[in-house]
């Protein structure tokens, strides 16, 4: 008899054993859709990032839009950030399927916002980089026919990827916006794409930009 119950208190005291281990380490549940941990990225290189202004000044933009093709040149020297800045975008083909979206009679036609790409898609990382400012770069250049300027709001240092093209010269507008640039074939173009039907500032038939590439400037 005293044998018997030697034997069951033994066997109790080995099920409280190994229930009070199962309690103490439990087995970890891992769920199947579980959320990944979130992960930093950082800024993506383009192809000017670390170009200098010797470089920067060699290279023109040539804007194959519907209404015909116009090139410009570039003024590094007056501003760099500016002028590395949409380099960047047409080289990486950020400005392609971009239309004039903005369009002044008599004054600017405005091009470069990336809400008004072809179907008005805009993804994650167009939209990020649609986002990213350009300092202010106001500088000597004026504000004459012809010449292409970073457009931005009242905030100072608040360019994006806006540009704007002159059709006739606005003083007021002389060392307060960064003027980069100057067209040196298609202002038949620009004049074109100015003089069409607007509403409030809006073209009924917004002008797109098919392609925009960065070339070696011609000789000249």
């Amino acid at each position: 008899m005293t044998t018997k119950v030697f034997v069951m208190i033994l066997s109790l005291w080995c099920l409280f054993s190994a229930a009070s281990a199962q309690q103490a380490s439990p087995t970890p549940i891992t769920k199947a859709n579980a959320r990944p941990t979130p992960t930093s990225s950082a800024t993506s290189v383009e192809p000017f990032d670390n170009a200098d202004v010797a470089t920067m000044a060699k290279q023109c933009v040539s804007l194959d839009t519907d209404a015909g093709v116009i090139d410009i040149e570039l003024y590094p020297e007056q501003a760099p950030e500016s002028v590395r800045n949409f380099l960047n975008l047409t080289a990486t083909g950020l400005f392609d399927g971009t239309s004039f979206s903005r369009v002044v009679p008599g004054f600017v036609i405005q091009g470069g916002n990336m809400w008004s790409r072809e179907g008005g898609k805009v993804t994650r990382p167009i939209g990020e980089r649609a986002r990213r400012t350009v300092r202010d770069e106001p500088n000597k250049i004026l504000h004459e026919r012809g010449v292409v300027s970073l457009a931005r709001p009242d905030e100072p240092n608040q360019a994006t990827t806006d540009f704007f093209i002159l059709v006739s010269s606005a003083p007021s507008l002389d060392g307060k916006f960064a003027a980069f640039g100057r067209v040196t074939r298609g202002m038949d173009i620009v004049d074109a794409i100015n003089k069409a039907k607007v509403t409030d500032e809006k073209p009924e038939k917004p002008v797109r930009v098919r392609k925009a590439t960065v070339a070696a400037c011609p000789a000249r």
